[in-house]
């Protein structure tokens, strides 16, 4: 197939993963093996899916069952998945793996089984007025199979969150994890080959070009979390197929400390976001306005924060590492380029770079021109921006690309009220940051430049739905009444509804 072929040579997605034959030992280093010696035949996989979706679509009891199972079978392995996410990281703190990929993951699958039957009951509708006693109703339909390409930031819960949310709306599933996670996504393929047969879920372990092939296939809906730059690509392979996509994206994520809010809840709390999972977190701030006369302050509480909550940095078990040297370097070449430009750089601890532990840091005055104020930092780094007033912040916003997350700190309501209808974001947190990634009722997903479509909860639920409109019409029907030839009765109805 052409379009696949053509895809296969210029799509380069960096977040997938090269398949071991096996889970390695924890503490034994990963082969990564020829592409040729392991692409599935990704095709046949999809066939295969098609052919059993199309034979059987999963009823309310059957997708209640799989839920339940996979809900069951992933807490039974809970130490083996947060022992490979540590090992995959280097070192990867084992409460915020229990936090971040299992918490989340158990919650959303006990949320959606206790409201996964008044999601799929159609939900009536009335009909025009003109129409009655006619009616309307959506109803809620399998798109069929789905495609889901999932990072390794968070290797579990973007992987199984969305899996969980297809099977819920009665979807076969293809899951594609990333090779920079590889015992953790070797995981995933044996819990979920263990739970479903092959025929309603499979996994595609793989490298890029594995990727590049996965993305172009003709999957009903694909659901891809990364970067800006890579959802680019994956928006366009599966454009040749008219391929929905959902891209949850990432980009510069803005906090806006108001006025009188007290400073030191703030720094807590955005220091608690920035720096849960080692800054890797696309929702994570990235960068905070404040007025110059609040910025030494700042720092002192952000130092104050990282001495009592990470005595030793180095050594707690409590603060995860960069997932891996190119990373690492890629952050430490943030801080090396901001400094030649007469940025202020501040580490608030000492880390180790021979175990990727890398420190809590500040960049003061970096000029706008430094990549850490252009692109996503994805690591425990913070610039402060000065900026003396709330409308200087709001502009400041407005002009860069839309955020995926936006966070503003805030006690006065009716300011509150006036940011949030000034700036336009993904999704947002008022007096905290990250939290609103949990929230059930809350879709997650971002805007413009930071992604398209959303899911989690009930919002997950319909966008792995098609919403199929449907009119019934009634025993006795007004539009008998017109119908050719048009004339006396038509003739006065027509006049009534053109008036």
């Amino acid at each position: 197939m052409q379009p696949l072929d053509r895809n296969r040579r210029t799509l380069s997605l960096s977040r997938r993963c090269s398949r071991p034959p096996d889970v390695p030992a924890m503490n034994a280093p990963v082969q990564m093996t020829s592409p040729s010696a392991v692409a599935p035949d990704l095709a046949a996989m999809l066939d295969r899916l098609r052919a059993a979706q199309a034979k059987d679509k999963p009823d309310y009891a059957q997708r209640m069952d799989d839920l339940a199972r996979l809900r069951a079978a992933y807490k039974s392995r809970i130490d083996d998945f947060v022992a490979a996410m540590s090992a995959d990281f280097g070192r990867r703190s084992r409460h915020e793996s229990l936090l971040s990929d299992v918490f989340t993951v158990l919650t959303d699958i006990d949320h959606t089984r206790a409201h996964l039957r008044q999601w799929m009951k159609p939900t009536r509708k009335a009909a025009n007025g003109l129409f009655w006693p006619a009616r309307g109703e959506w109803r809620y339909q399998p798109l069929g199979v789905i495609g889901v390409i999932s990072p390794w930031n968070y290797p579990v819960n973007l992987a199984l969150m969305p899996v969980a949310s297809a099977i819920a709306a009665g979807n076969a599933v293809m899951l594609k994890p990333s090779e920079h996670t590889p015992r953790t996504s070797a995981l995933l393929a044996e819990l979920l080959a263990g739970v479903f047969p092959d025929t309603r879920v499979a996994v595609a372990l793989g490298d890029a070009d594995v990727a590049a092939r996965f993305a172009a296939l003709p999957f009903d809906h694909i659901l891809f979390t990364g970067s800006t730059a890579v959802g680019r690509r994956v928006l366009m392979a599966a454009a040749p197929n008219l391929t929905p996509v959902t891209l949850e994206l990432g980009g510069k994520t803005p906090v806006i400390v108001a006025d009188g809010y007290p400073l030191s809840t703030a720094a807590a709390r955005i220091a608690a976001g920035k720096l849960f999972n080692g800054g890797q977190t696309c929702a994570a701030p990235d960068y905070v306005l404040l007025p110059r006369a609040q910025i030494q302050p700042f720092v002192a509480l952000m130092r104050d924060y990282v001495e009592r909550h990470y005595p030793d940095l180095a050594g707690t078990p409590d603060y995860t590492s960069v997932v891996n040297d190119r990373q690492f370097q890629r952050l430490a070449g943030y801080l090396e380029e901001a400094r030649a430009a007469g940025a202020e750089v501040i580490e608030l601890a000492k880390g180790d770079p021979a175990r990727r532990v890398f420190a809590p840091t500040l960049v003061l005055d970096a000029p706008e021109s430094c990549r850490l104020l252009q692109e996503e930092i994805f690591g425990p780094i913070l610039p402060i921006v000065a900026s003396e007033t709330l409308e200087e912040s709001i502009a400041y916003v407005n002009a860069r690309p839309r955020p995926l997350s936006f966070y503003l700190f805030d006690h006065d309501h009716a300011r509150t009220e006036a940011v949030l209808d000034s700036v336009v974001a993904g999704n947002c947190a008022v007096n905290d940051t990250v939290l609103q990634f949990v929230q059930h009722e809350l879709p997650f997903g971002g805007v413009g430049a930071s992604g398209m479509g959303s899911y989690h909860g009930h919002r997950g639920f319909l966008t792995f739905s098609h919403t199929m409109p449907v009119f019934y019409q009634a025993r006795m029907s007004g539009m008998s009444f017109l119908r050719p030839p048009y004339r006396g009765l038509a003739d006065q109805v027509m006049r009534f509804l053109t008036r």
